[in-house]
């Protein structure tokens, strides 16, 4: 059964990776797109700056919950929390 739990648990992390690196690609294609759109019709106003931003935020959030950056919102502290209350009852 360990053998098992431990593939579920590698075949969720995979599909994350996958999601997160699908989400990045988007990314970096749609505001390459949206700077030339605002290279081309609007020389006078930078606006590609603010989904930049915006979508930048999210793409960092998602990252760092994927990635297990700092260690406050990766599974590693989910797993942690988890024993911790099992210990507890």
């Amino acid at each position: 059964m360990e053998k098992n739990e431990k593939y579920l648990r590698a075949k969720k992390r995979v599909k994350a990776l996958k999601g997160f690196y699908i989400h990045l690609v988007v990314f970096i294609l749609v505001n390459i797109g949206l700077f030339f759109i605002d290279l081309l019709f609007s020389r006078d106003s930078t606006w590609f700056y603010f989904p930049l931003f915006g979508w930048g935020i999210g793409l960092l959030a998602h990252g760092i919950t994927v990635l297990g950056f700092g260690g406050l919102f990766g599974s590693e502290w989910e797993k942690k929390k988890i024993q911790e209350f099992m210990d507890k009852e």
